[in-house]
């Protein structure tokens, strides 16, 4: 028998090289071990990359031994229906090429669609996902800042912004009044420095009365009481804004000491909600953005992705399709015709058996009943002689010992 690369994928394929007869058998059947290698390949990485998915991406180590446990797992399942020859035991003594097969199992080849339908989505998904990774990881940025915006406007972080808020209203309060004391100080002792100036003009003949000096109670010098008026009452503001932030200092304090709890509070409470929204990044997340790009960018990402699903899916099918529609074909025939010889030979066999333990049977029972009735023969003998033993003991005992010698009738004997 010749070995190499087509005897191997006959073998991966689950076929008898000794039926597969035709070049057009050894075709198909190379072509669909080839099919079952390249689904192993597949299935083994997207296997892994679906623990890789669920993982968080963080590439862990044993993701390679999942990958191959489902390969080998689907691969088995592929290998069994393409094996698999649906023989008719019915009509065993016809030639009829037609009685040769049986129709095929439908469930069998629906329920590995089915199968092809959930690896498609449980394998083809993290391929595509690690494909877009870049657009799934922005949109997943916006919808975590989204995220986080409800979070802060709503929640422990809302209560404690308006608070902080009302605490920050009051300190503004304080400052405000603190400052309009300081501001109407200032105001007054820049009108007392005008007046002032005024004076001096005054003073120098460049003023309103246009005569130098300054004379007791003069337009000059009622600009000079004016204007240290003024800073009087400037000094009074200024102490009256000490003694307001004097007065201030405990609330302050009491203020600012709730805004640093708060403002660390509000700080762990956003830290959390930033993690609690990077831990919404596994795969249901990341299968919620690549649909989302997929509706939004249908004729870009959308196409794309149906197309390679879809080719996963045929690549999932493609032995299954070969093995369906190449069904009647001279090696299931060449199968079914070995495997119905078989079996009438072992029918024919089977009768012969029974026919012989039959025989066997009315024999033993004819040797059997043959010796029941020689067995009876000599109960008769045996009882025969216990009566003529009997006769003779009464003779000897009863009548006279002459009539012993007399010999015994032949009658008795033959009873």
């Amino acid at each position: 028998m010749r070995k190499g690369l087509g005897h191997l994928l006959l073998r991966v394929a689950n076929v008898n090289p000794r039926s597969v007869s035709t070049h057009s058998d050894r075709v198909l059947y190379r072509s669909i071990g080839v099919f079952i290698l390249l689904y192993f390949v597949y299935a083994t990485v997207g296997g892994a990359a679906f623990i890789d998915a669920s993982s968080g991406y963080a590439h862990p180590w044993y993701q390679w031994l999942v990958g191959p446990l489902v390969a080998i797992g689907v691969v088995a399942y592929d290998r069994a229906v393409v094996g698999r020859v649906t023989i008719s035991y019915e009509r065993l003594e016809s030639s009829d090429p037609r009685h040769l097969l049986r129709r095929p199992t439908l469930g069998l080849y629906l329920g590995r669609l089915s199968l092809a339908l959930l690896f498609a989505i449980v394998i083809t998904e993290p391929l595509m996902l690690a494909r877009y990774r870049g657009e799934i990881e922005a949109r997943l940025a916006r919808v975590h800042s989204e995220q986080l915006s409800d979070l802060d406007a709503g929640g422990a972080v809302a209560g404690y912004t308006a608070r902080l808020a009302e605490l920050r209203k009051e300190t503004a309060a304080d400052d405000t009044a603190v400052r309009r004391l300081v501001d109407r100080a200032a105001q007054k002792r820049e009108d007392a420095r005008l007046m002032y100036r005024q004076a001096l003009d005054d003073s120098a003949g460049r003023g309103v009365t246009r005569s130098p000096g300054c004379p007791r109670n003069g337009y000059c010098y009622q600009l000079v009481r004016r204007s240290r008026a003024l800073d009087d009452q400037a000094v009074r503001l200024e102490r009256q804004a000490a003694a307001l932030q004097h007065d201030q200092r405990d609330s302050r304090a009491a203020r600012a000491g709730e805004q640093s709890r708060l403002a660390e509070r509000i700080s762990d409470e956003r830290a959390t909600n930033a993690e609690v929204v990077r831990g919404d990044s596994g795969f249901g997340a990341r299968t919620a953005a690549m649909w989302h790009l997929i509706r939004t960018d249908f004729w870009g990402v959308g196409v794309f992705y149906l197309g390679i699903a879809l080719l996963m899916v045929a690549l999932d099918c493609a032995a299954i399709g070969l093995k369906l529609v190449s069904r009647g074909n001279a090696y299931e025939r060449a199968e079914a015709r070995a495997a119905r010889l078989r079996e009438h030979e072992a029918s024919l066999m089977h009768e012969r058996e029974i026919h012989d333990a039959r025989t066997y049977g009315e024999a033993t029972a004819k040797v059997i009943a043959d010796g029941i009735e020689a067995a009876s023969h000599d109960g008769r003998l045996a009882r025969a002689a216990t009566d003529r033993a009997r006769h003779v003991l009464h003779d000897a005992v009863v009548v006279d010992p002459a009539r012993i010698e007399r010999p015994i009738p032949r009658h008795r004997l033959n009873v």
